[in-house]
C-alpha cells in the first residue's frame, strides 16, 4: 500500500481528534458491489480510502461515502449520476463535490477537479498529494 497515503490518512485522523461522521464506513464487500453496481474497478488506494478515510469529520471537504442504502447525502452513487448529467467524463469517478464542482479519479489515477462551468487544469498526482494539498489544507 502507498504509504504517503497511509501517512496522509494518519494526519487527517490526528487533525480530527477521531471525529467521523455517522455514516458507516463500508467494509469490501460493500465497496465490491458497489464496484459491480456502478461500473468501476477501484483501485486499491481508493478502497483504502474509502474505508479509513471517507467517513472522517474534518475541515470543509466531504468526501463522497458508500452506503447499503444508497442515500447518503455524499452518495457516491448519486454524485455519480448527477454529475454525468451536467457533463462529467464518463470515465471519471468522482471522490468529492465542492459546491457543485467535483474532485475526481481519472483513468490514469491523478485526482483532477472538474467544474460544469469550464475547463480547469488543477490536478494531484495521487489521493495521498490531494488529502494534503486539498483536504488538510482547507481544514
Amino acid at each position: 500500500m502507498d504509504a504517503k497515503l497511509v501517512s496522509a490518512i494518519d494526519e487527517l485522523k490526528i487533525l480530527s481528534a477521531g471525529k467521523r461522521i455517522k455514516t458507516p464506513a463500508p467494509d469490501d464487500v460493500l465497496i465490491s458491489n458497489y464496484e459491480k453496481e456502478i461500473g468501476f474497478l477501484f483501485s486499491d488506494e481508493y478502497r483504502l480510502f474509502l474505508k479509513d478515510a471517507s467517513t472522517i469529520f474534518f475541515g470543509v471537504m466531504e468526501p463522497l461515502v458508500v452506503t447499503d442504502e444508497r442515500n447518503d447525502r455524499c452518495e457516491l452513487s448519486l454524485a455519480i449520476q448527477k454529475a454525468r448529467q451536467i457533463g462529467l467524463p464518463f470515465d471519471w469517478l468522482p471522490i468529492c463535490e465542492d459546491n457543485g464542482d467535483y474532485y475526481c479519479i481519472i483513468p490514469d489515477g491523478k485526482i483532477r477537479f472538474w467544474s460544469p462551468d469550464g475547463v480547469t487544469v488543477e490536478s494531484w498526482a495521487s489521493l495521498a498529494e490531494w488529502i494534503n494539498d486539498v483536504w488538510i489544507s482547507r481544514g
